[in-house]
């Protein structure tokens, strides 16, 4: 009768602990993927909260300097691009207020407007607006009612 050896039995035990280790590593990483791609997916939408923070910022210094707000991107001199993968960016403006746009490329983001807006005492109050539904349609514009800034009809304030 053969004697079995502790160490090669210590070692087949282990080989297995490790195997079971590494099912339980595949397991979670297969329950985490499609929310780790959610959270990309997900994410997206900080690009045009930071381009419109942006654009919404310099509309400011661009009053400030020229009593008027940019009528294109290109003015703002912010070096962004007025198309990404995701959003398409314009800006407009008008005699009292300029709203720039992060219009969704695809049906599943959301799009954005933000609002710069001359108040009492020539200066200036800005918002950052998300539109409530999902979809590549322009959202409502935000107005400047009762000596307050508020988003337009739906959409909804990004906390700042």
């Amino acid at each position: 009768m053969s004697k079995q050896n502790p160490l090669s039995a210590s070692l087949s035990l282990y080989r297995y602990e490790c195997f079971l280790f590494l099912m339980y590593v595949a397991i979670i990483g297969a329950l985490a993927r499609p929310s780790f791609i959610n959270d990309i997916i997900l994410d997206m939408p900080s690009e045009a909260k930071e381009y419109l923070s942006s654009m919404n910022r310099e509309q400011k210094v661009y009053f400030g300097q020229k009593s008027a707000f940019a009528t294109s991107i290109d003015a703002l001199e912010i070096g962004i691009k007025t198309e990404t993968a995701n959003y398409k960016y314009s800006t407009r403006a008008t005699k009292t207020a300029s709203f720039n746009y992060a219009i969704a490329k695809e049906k599943n983001l959301k799009s954005y407007v933000g609002g710069v807006f001359i108040v009492p005492a020539k200066t200036t109050n800005s918002i950052l607006c998300e539109a409530d539904d999902r979809g590549t349609i322009e959202p409502a514009e935000p107005i400047y009612k009762n000596g307050k800034v508020i988003c337009g009809k739906g959409t909804t304030e990004v906390p700042r």
